[in-house]
């Protein structure tokens, strides 16, 4: 017999190539609005975008801090 999962426990999903690194974007948002273009979504396509959002943060936070500034801005994006 299979355990049951206690109620409200969250199960994470190791997506992206880069494990141990939580998801920064809303899957649901994301196969939605892929959804809304009349496409579907891949299973490992959240992981690859998050990814690229982490890419994208650190080269943003690199600027800022080039700009000897701990605030990432509009113009470090």
């Amino acid at each position: 017999m299979a355990k049951k999962k206690a109620r409200g426990a969250k199960v994470k999903k190791a997506t992206g190539k880069a494990k141990g690194k939580d998801v920064l974007v809303v899957a649901s948002k994301v196969k939605a609005y892929v959804k809304g273009k009349k496409c579907n979504t891949s299973a490992d396509a959240i992981g690859v975008l998050s990814d690229k959002v982490y890419a994208m943060l650190d080269a943003a936070i690199a600027r800022a801090g080039g700009n000897k500034r701990k605030t990432v801005k509009t113009q470090d994006v």
